[in-house]
């Protein structure tokens, strides 16, 4: 028999008819424009690696710097174009084949991570808070990252003046995996996305120059829990699949609410199965809340908030609440509305365990960094109540929220790396004790960002707070707001200890000092201050500008 006659037999054996010579392969249609913000950050991270790879030691810190800022500088001004062009509001459209939608949330997303990142950057520039080493500036990370803690390789690293400018590129992938995280429009594409941003985020947390064997426990439990994370969603989106006939966010919509039309017969016996779509469901969120920090999935937080280099810290805390909690609500409010009923009881119970599950847990911290990222937790629970009610409204008092905290965020961070003692930052509580007497402008920029955190009046913090309460009494969770307004009387008592404890305490003889930083970190705090304020004082301009960015496109 000929092979002709063979290739034939099989093809019509296997159902599978072969496509007329004239027929053509038809290209992907690919909106490049409107994906520009993705993609100068990826394109400029490749640079990054490239710098690493060709560039001279000894430029490459400042070249790193350079291309870090220019590109997140650069992606920012192209959200601000595509918004002014109207994709966030009468342009808002599905891109890329279906993967990525571009409208009003991810727009506002992408800018506050953008902006974030930015602010961000200049603490991992840092080079002025350590005591030089041999002669040269050192910044927060290990000099040789390969090298083992104690080593003879990392001693003569560190004589040789090496740091590991790496991170750089990482932050920037990192970033890239953040702006589509929000804007994912496909369950793949959801995943790939949540990769991408969450592995340079496990390195970065192990890279520490200070305490590198705890920064690396750090960033192994991180990385264990996320593996565990990811293996849960990615579970969930098989099940969702054998659902839906579809990963694509509007088919499996039109599942959910009944109005499909074309069954698909491979998948007929499970299609509409609504087993499959409720633990799908329960085990993507299980993922998508295991990345904002929600009780019961916490248990990450305050080791890798403590362990980690604290701008890495700053940067996770702020950037990648931001990041799940747009995909959360993307998936909440276009995939599942029809859930909205079997999902409210299991999103009550966990926002009311994380809010009082943070607030009450902070109050026995005795490290700065570990109470930062209880009451980083207990900041999930709030948000969580405007997302559980189900409104524009709700989605925009999101939106307000994460722009807010992540300023605040990002600035207290950057005020913690500026204690030191002997062995680094000083993090232990007993070591802030009379700050305020010696270095009164820090204690008292600290202050504000404390009393921001406890949603005290005349700050972003309430501003924020009130924006996320109004909105779920408004939509029928009066009592989230008790609990939250509880949790937050409670979280106001660590955050006023500690300000008793710098201002009304006597400084001890042997304690930290406060490092005068370069213009980077001094930049990165006075934009804290400012939008906190700001937002705090006269916050309707960007709620106005929420509620306009608040309507997803289905």
């Amino acid at each position: 028999m000929s092979a002709t006659a063979v290739h034939s037999l099989w093809t019509m054996a296997g159902g599978v008819t072969t496509a007329a010579p004239d027929e053509k392969f038809k290209a992907p249609v690919i909106e490049y424009t409107q994906l520009t913000p993705v993609l100068i950050v990826i394109g400029v991270a490749v640079l990054g690696v490239l710098v690493e790879a060709f560039v001279p030691r000894r430029a490459r810190y400042y070249t790193q710097v350079f291309l870090t800022v220019a590109a997140l500088v650069a992606a920012f001004a192209a959200v601000i174009g595509l918004a002014v062009d109207g994709y966030g509001t009468t342009k808002a459209h599905i891109a890329a084949m279906g993967a990525v939608a571009i409208d009003g949330p991810a727009l506002f997303l992408q800018g506050t991570i953008l902006l974030t990142s930015l602010v961000a950057v200049f603490t991992f520039a840092e080079r002025r808070l350590d005591p030089a080493s041999h002669g040269n500036r050192v910044d927060s990370f290990a000099a040789q990252a390969a090298s083992v803690p104690g080593s003879d390789s990392e001693k003569a690293a560190v004589k040789a003046g090496f740091t590991t400018t790496e991170v750089f590129p990482l932050i920037l992938f990192s970033v890239a995996g953040m702006l589509v995280f929000p804007a994912a429009n496909d369950l793949l594409t959801l995943f790939v996305a949540l990769e991408v941003f969450s592995l340079p985020l496990y390195l970065l947390c192990a890279v520490a120059r200070r305490k590198r064997l705890m920064s690396q426990e750090a960033a192994v439990k991180y990385f264990l829990l996320g593996a565990f994370s990811s293996a849960f969603l990615l579970f969930g989106i098989a099940l969702i699949y054998g659902y839906a006939g579809s990963v694509s966010y509007a088919r499996i919509a039109s599942v959910v609410d009944g109005s499909i039309q074309q069954i698909d017969p491979a998948l007929a016996d499970t299609m509409g199965n609504d087993a499959l779509l409720l633990i799908g469901g329960a085990m993507i969120l299980t993922g998508l809340l295991f990345k904002v920090g929600a009780v019961p999935f916490h248990m990450w937080t305050p080791d890798v908030y403590q362990g980690a280099p604290t701008p890495v810290t700053g940067f996770m805390a702020a950037a990648t609440k931001i990041a799940a909690f747009g995909a959360l609500l993307r998936l909440l409010y276009v995939v599942l509305p029809g859930l909205n009923w079997d999902l409210r009881p299991i999103m009550w119970g966990v926002a009311i365990l994380t809010m009082l599950g943070g607030a009450i847990v902070a109050i026995t911290q005795t490290d700065i960094k570990r109470l930062l990222a209880y009451s980083s937790i207990a900041h999930a629970g709030f948000i969580l109540a405007g997302v559980i009610a189900g409104t524009p409204q709700g989605i925009s008092s999101v939106l307000f929220y994460l722009g807010t905290y992540s300023f605040v965020t990002v600035g207290a961070f950057a005020v913690v790396t500026l204690v030191r003692d002997a062995g680094g930052e000083a993090t232990h509580l007993s070591k802030w004790a009379g700050l305020g007497r010696r270095s009164p402008l820090v204690a008292a920029v600290f202050a504000v960002f404390l009393l921001a955190f406890a949603g005290i009046p005349l700050t972003s913090g309430f501003s924020g707070k009130f924006a996320v309460f109004k909105a779920a009494a408004d939509g029928g969770a009066g009592g989230l707001v008790v609990v939250g307004v509880i949790s937050s009387a409670i979280a106001a008592f660590f955050y006023i200890r500690v300000i008793v404890l710098m201002f009304f305490s006597e400084p001890k003889a042997d304690g930290p000092t406060v490092a005068v930083p370069s213009p980077l970190t001094m930049t990165t705090i006075a934009v804290g201050v400012a939008v906190t304020l700001v937002l705090g004082v006269a916050p309707q301009y960007f709620l106005d500008l929420a509620s306009q960015a608040g309507v997803f496109v289905r």
